[in-house]
């Protein structure tokens, strides 16, 4: 048993959940940190998923773009995180033969992609424009991430100060469906498809959705560091989660894991466990609000959580496959994500089958290839191989209901990713030690099973505006809850999801006192 009192009681260990220990227990606050699971990490983890093969995969979240700089310094961390060169590679979904190609490393090779691509050009110099003027909004938005919340107008004057242009843009992006601000830049389907994605990324909705959920998650996938640039963690995602450990533990926190919690009364910060009851000044739920929900008499409020809506499906590969498109090597067009059958129409007609409870098909999915930027993951023996991380839109839970649904969806994204393949995926396939594909598969339902997130939402519940929506919020932290001495320090406090450790560090500062 743990100590019965102490002044932080964490319940979860995902990543924000060590970042919050971590700020409290170095500023020596007693801290106890608490998981069912039997391990650290949350979804923030590596595994070698395939018996006999030296392969450290991320299992679940797989890319960095949100850990702000600060948070790696403050704790100290050791992290290496790598930039890639390539954005993105995108093969016509009409003409494989083809493919639109985004090199940050080589303006004048983008360019020329964009005109073969597209027929176009004018096409990538509307591209540039586009993410040009985003990338302004992104470095205004991202370091308030790690202050107090601002309210709607004041965010709205720091992103756009006296330029109409400015303002105009972001108008847009808060108030009309994404789907309109692309179509207003983008003359091109396929092109647009591949501006849409960052809004789809574990988003159930269609681009002209009139809640903008897409919109909110096209913010958050596009101001990551000021840059919107997602960056591989050199070591894997483990790595990421270990390096937070790491930090937590030095500073003095106690973390126990294998921990069955029953109830939290937040009125005198019990906290009930299957083995007895510890107390805290302060809980923080770094699980998802309907989790924590579960342990409450009193819930916290939250608006209904939408369903999740992805398919992952990690490989390992004796090598990576043929392109039909010769200008592009197969090393450039996996570095970056590899979108497949994502142009804005095709997103909008698997969104539309979703909708009636079919599997998209042709199924909209993009994929990247982590061993081509850090090849650390993998044994000295697999040397040569890759891992391919593939993450499907639009598959809700249901799509994964029916006996032999899940078959039937590993086939159909498989052929998906076929389609624009010189060659099918499962021929270069590696095998383990049983002789068996190198093939492992996560659906919204494993999501739920495992990891606790409601619907497999990655997010824990919907993104929100990183700003105050109501006057009561301003200058708040957007963790707080009706109960004073609890606070949420994961994904679904304001200003969550992803991999950044914002919530758990703004947790801290909340209680820390700013």
């Amino acid at each position: 048993m743990p100590a019965a009192h102490c002044d932080d009681i964490i319940v979860g260990a995902g990543h924000n959940g060590l970042t919050a220990a971590a700020y409290l227990a170095a500023a020596g606050r007693s801290v106890l940190v608490l998981d069912k699971a039997d391990h650290v990490g949350g979804a923030t983890v590596s595994a070698m998923p395939f018996p006999g093969l030296p392969a450290q995969l991320s299992r679940y979240s797989y890319l960095v773009s949100l850990l702000p700089r600060e948070i790696i310094s403050d704790l100290d961390l050791d992290i290496r995180l790598i930039r890639r060169r390539y954005s993105s590679y995108t093969p016509a979904p009409s003409n494989p033969s083809v493919g639109l190609l985004v090199d940050h490393g080589d303006d004048d090779a983008s360019a020329e992609s964009f005109v073969r691509a597209t027929g176009s050009d004018t096409a990538f110099t509307a591209w540039q424009s586009f993410y040009s003027r985003i990338a302004t909004l992104a470095r205004r938005v991202f370091p308030t991430m790690l202050e107090p919340l601002r309210s709607a107008q004041q965010m709205h004057d720091l992103v756009t100060g006296t330029d109409s242009s400015e303002a105009e843009l972001w108008e847009m992006l808060t108030s009309q469906p994404l789907g309109e601000l692309l179509r207003q830049y983008f003359d091109d389907d396929l092109v647009r498809g591949i501006a849409a994605t960052d809004g789809l990324i574990g988003t159930f909705a269609d681009l002209d959705d009139p809640t903008l959920r897409q919109n909110i998650c096209f913010l958050y996938h596009v101001i990551g560091g000021g840059t919107g640039d997602w960056d591989v963690p050199v070591g894997g995602m483990g790595a990421v989660s270990g390096a937070l450990y790491q930090a937590a533990a030095a500073a003095g926190a106690e973390i126990r894991t294998g921990v069955q919690i029953v109830g939290i009364d937040p009125a005198d910060g019990t906290v009930e466990l299957s083995d007895g009851t510890v107390t805290a000044t302060t809980v923080y739920a770094a699980c998802a609000p309907a989790v924590l929900n579960d342990l409450l008499d009193d819930p916290v409020r939250t608006e209904h959580s939408p369903r999740g809506a992805q398919l992952k499906i990690n490989l390992l590969l004796d090598r990576l496959p043929r392109l039909h498109d010769q200008t592009v090597s197969p090393a450039a067009a996996f570095a970056g994500t590899f979108h497949i059958n994502e142009t804005a129409t095709q997103l909008h007609d698997a969104w539309k089958q979703a909708e009636r409870g079919q599997f998209p098909d042709p199924a909209p999915c993009e994929i990247y290839c982590h061993t081509l930027s850090d090849p650390s993951i993998l044994g000295p023996e697999l040397a040569g191989k890759h891992t391919l991380t593939l993450f499907g839109l639009h598959t809700p839970p249901e799509v994964f209901d029916s006996p032999g649904a899940i078959e039937h969806a590993v086939g159909t994204t498989l052929a998906s990713l076929n389609s624009v393949l010189a060659e099918p995926i499962q021929s270069v396939i590696a095998h383990d030690a049983a002789g068996n594909p190198c093939i492992e598969v996560k659906t919204p339902q494993d999501l739920e099973e495992t990891l606790g997130l409601p619907g497999g939402n990655i997010f824990h519940r919907s993104l929100q505006w990183p700003w105050a929506e109501s006057d009561d919020e301003v200058d708040t932290w957007g963790v707080e809850t009706q109960h004073p001495r609890l606070l949420l320090c994961g994904a679904g406090a304001r200003r969550g999801g992803g991999v950044s450790g914002i919530p758990g560090r703004n947790a801290a500062r909340k209680a820390l006192g700013g």
